[in-house]
């Protein structure tokens, strides 16, 4: 039964992390990590949408994801400061999702598992949902890989070769919220941000080029998925925050080597 539960974890944060790390690199190069913190925030209230509706927790998550996203889309650029407009719907998302929550008679939920994960109750289906995200969200990186790399670098050369950035954009913004539905079991709300930051951020000292960062944030985000899971087996701690733990400790050893060849 250990051996099972163990292996349908790794799965999962395995899953999660192939998907997130390179998609975290657009979040990177577009510098839209706060965006991210907004729409897995939002992702709350999608499951107090979920639990009052019956519905299952992902398909809640991923509606309120999509919303979020396509608000923040919508609304930057007409007069408000895009780091005021993240920062105000994502702590009132948050905020909005939690009251919402406490107000729903008849059901027993465990809020900390949402906001920090609960990897290990993941169940097969669960696993399922992680790997036909995660499956998406890559086949969608694959296909757009060129156009969004155009789009990201260079929104006047996309538009000479006939590549629409705001449609890139919103290709970002559905994997963005494909990846918050599927990961929130696993690492939960309040890091999801990180699992989609700390790997790309980590990977870009020893990357040359834009795909060799992508591979690299995906080899960090596995590992450290891997790495967590096993530290908090071990030490008996949390297994979201360990696995982020983790990705922070490659962070710390990459930006230190980078220091040391920069002073060469």
């Amino acid at each position: 039964m250990i051996d099972d539960f163990l292996l349908r974890a790794a799965l999962a944060g395995l899953g999660v992390a192939l998907a997130a790390a390179p998609l975290g690199c657009f979040v990177v190069w577009r510098r839209m990590a706060y965006f991210g913190d907004a729409t897995a925030h939002a992702a709350i209230l999608g499951v107090a949408l979920s639990l009052a509706l019956s519905l299952p927790i992902v398909l809640g998550t991923l509606a309120m994801a999509l919303i979020m996203a396509m608000t923040v889309s919508t609304l930057s650029g007409r007069g408000y400061a895009i780091d005021t407009l993240l920062g105000v719907l994502a702590h009132s998302a948050l905020a909005f999702g939690l009251v919402a929550v406490s107000f729903i008679e008849g059901v027993r939920i465990d809020l900390m598992a949402y906001l920090f994960g609960d990897i290990l109750s993941v169940s097969w289906t669960d696993l399922g949902v992680v790997w036909i995200g995660a499956g998406l969200v890559l086949g969608l990186l694959w296909w757009r890989w060129s156009a969004l790399l155009t789009a990201t670098l260079n929104p006047e050369l996309a538009h000479a070769g006939g590549i629409d950035p705001k449609r890139e954009q919103l290709v970002l913004t559905l994997s963005l919220a494909v990846v918050v539905a599927v990961a929130i079991k696993v690492v939960g709300v309040l890091l999801i941000a990180a699992l989609l930051i700390v790997p790309p951020a980590a990977a870009r000292p020893f990357s040359h080029t834009p795909e060799g960062m992508a591979l690299r944030a995906a080899g960090i985000g596995g590992v450290s998925a891997l790495g967590g899971l096993w530290a908090s087996y071990l030490l008996d701690t949390p297994t979201g925050p360990t696995v982020v733990c983790v990705a922070a400790l490659f962070f710390v050893a990459s930006s230190v080597v980078a220091l040391v060849r920069g002073s060469d």
